[in-house]
């Protein structure tokens, strides 16, 4: 009987998890429930960003700042979801933006659910909903 309880509870687990986070961009984008407010992170769980910097739909963050703050990468057959829409980046690659801000993952955070790039430099915060 033991065997079986845990079985359930993994499922319930599993299940409650699949509830807080809702795919979108073509699953490029979760967002997630936290103590913090609904947070965009990426397919992988890693926490997503956006630029004070950036313009209107257009990146500001490139060289030595994309290797930092890498952006978000869509392909060039990706369509608008809702909120969501790839951008062209003068370098000629595409990147998913969120309301027209560019997103950006943080090259210090090293698992899902690290944010150690909220208010780097007073520019960098966690996207959010």
């Amino acid at each position: 009987m033991r065997a079986h309880h845990f079985v359930l509870v993994g499922a319930l687990a599993f299940a409650s998890t699949a509830a807080l986070a809702d795919p979108y961009a073509g699953g490029a984008v979760v967002e997630k429930a936290t103590a913090k407010g609904t947070i965009l992170t990426d397919a992988k769980g890693m926490t997503l960003y956006t630029f004070d910097n950036n313009g209107d739909s257009s990146s500001a963050c490139y060289d030595g700042c994309a290797k930092k703050w890498p952006p978000l990468a869509a392909l060039k057959t990706d369509k608008p979801d809702g909120d969501y829409k790839p951008i062209a980046r003068k370098d000629g690659t595409m990147q998913w933006s969120h309301d027209g801000k560019p997103l950006y993952r943080w090259q210090m955070d090293k698992k899902p659910g690290d944010i150690t790039g909220d208010g780097v430099g007073g520019v960098w915060h966690v996207a959010k909903e």
